[in-house]
């Protein structure tokens, strides 16, 4: 099973396509943030990263494990089964 694929955007990026099983996943991230009431900016800085590293996150552009999938959690005040649903 095929995970994900690189293709070339139209800007010239490589952009990484997964399963829809993944795509709802980081849907799911996003609105804990947004209903956690925090923008990207304040949940990199609860997490010490950069804004970039959400942004990443949120788009599928970077793979979450699941130690920092327990840390979007506990910061969202989410149960890590509100992401695997």
């Amino acid at each position: 099973r095929v995970y994900h694929t690189s293709i070339i955007n139209t800007r010239g990026m490589a952009s990484v396509l997964y399963t829809k099983e993944y795509q709802h996943f980081v849907e799911r991230l996003k609105r804990a943030r947004i209903l956690a009431k925090l923008t990207q900016q304040a949940a990199a800085k609860h997490l010490k990263k950069r804004q970039t590293y959400i942004s990443k996150c949120e788009q599928g552009e970077r793979r979450i494990d699941v130690l920092e999938l327990k840390k979007f959690a506990h910061l969202y005040k989410k149960p890590l089964a509100y992401f695997l649903s």
